[in-house]
């Protein structure tokens, strides 16, 4: 079965708000919600199809877009290469010139839409960031919030508090203190036993490599928090997807001041990897803010990174 090519957008408007469309009932999958696109021709780059696409289905002339995500999705009848872009800026007044409904909702209420199976991936990305702040180590617990805060007004909207040489009981109040600053202003990934990630509803969770390759056949907390895995190689993707993660990191791409003895992945590597991996991938390993259109182009959603990220 021939897997067909279909070139689809996250509009992004001046408020940030995405623009999402209706199919019509007489379509396949109709009635339900989707990223404006359609079908590449034979021959055809995926960017022009795009342009094409937009203007003929809503009126606008696309001047600025990156990648965001390819999936690849196998319905019981057909197979489909989703290759999704995100479009930051473009003239014209978007409107239904097939008739199809549309709407600009906020990144987090696309949760509240229904779409078809292939598009969720897309739903996580356009809802996730292109810079993930991991916390370092070693830094007392009033600094580290205090660094927070400064991040936070920065601009970060994606932390992972990463303590490990914090206790239990340390990591847990440090955690709940987190937690109150990045209400409302940035999601937060929390790491530590599995048991624990009920305490903490609101916060996400970034399972260690560890605990995927230990994990079983099912998610391990509710659709409604964030998971998220630290992978290293193909099986370890293989397993995340498996598990039903919302994105991983994926290292080291570069060779390391914390991790020097890590043998780096490289660029070329990295892209083979992400090749048909279906989910947002944060780089991480030797990397800075400078790097992320260039693991834009690898198939990425952005860089995770200690140095880069953390306020001096």
């Amino acid at each position: 079965m021939k897997r067909i090519h279909v070139a689809a957008a996250v509009i992004r408007g001046a408020d940030e708000r995405v623009l999402i469309a209706k199919r019509p009932l007489d379509k396949y999958q109709g009635g339900l919600w989707e990223f404006p696109g359609g079908k590449v021709e034979a021959g055809e780059h995926v960017e022009v199809a795009l342009a094409r696409e937009l203007h003929e289905e809503l009126g606008i002339v696309v001047t600025a877009a990156q990648p965001l995500i390819q999936v690849r999705h196998d319905y019981p009848d057909k197979q489909v290469l989703l290759d999704v872009w995100e479009v930051q800026a473009f003239t014209g007044e978007p409107h239904g010139a097939e008739g199809q409904p549309l709407m600009w909702v906020t990144a987090d209420q696309l949760t509240n839409y229904s779409f078809p199976a292939a598009n969720q991936p897309i739903v996580a990305a356009a809802r996730l960031p292109q810079r993930y702040l991991i916390t370092p180590d070693g830094v007392a617990p009033q600094r580290l919030l205090d660094g927070l805060a400064r991040a936070l007004d920065e601009g970060i909207r994606l932390i992972q508090l990463r303590a490990p040489s914090l206790s239990a009981v340390d990591y847990r109040a440090l955690a709940e203190r987190a937690l109150g600053l990045c209400e409302g202003r940035a999601q937060l990934m929390l790491k530590g036993p599995l048991q624990w990630a009920g305490d903490y509803p609101q916060a996400g969770w970034h399972l260690t490599a560890a605990q995927l390759r230990q994990g079983g056949a099912e998610r391990p907390i509710p659709a409604e928090q964030w998971l998220a895995a630290s992978c290293h190689d193909a099986k370890e993707l293989e397993l995340a997807a498996a598990l039903g993660v919302d994105f991983i990191t994926l290292s080291p791409v570069q060779v390391t001041m914390s991790h020097p003895e890590a043998s780096p992945l490289g660029w070329a590597s990295v892209a083979d990897l992400l090749l048909g991996f279906d989910r947002p991938v944060y780089l991480l390993g030797g990397l800075a803010a400078v790097d992320i259109p260039r693991a834009r182009a690898a198939g990425a959603q952005g860089i995770a990174a200690i140095r880069a990220f953390w306020p001096d």
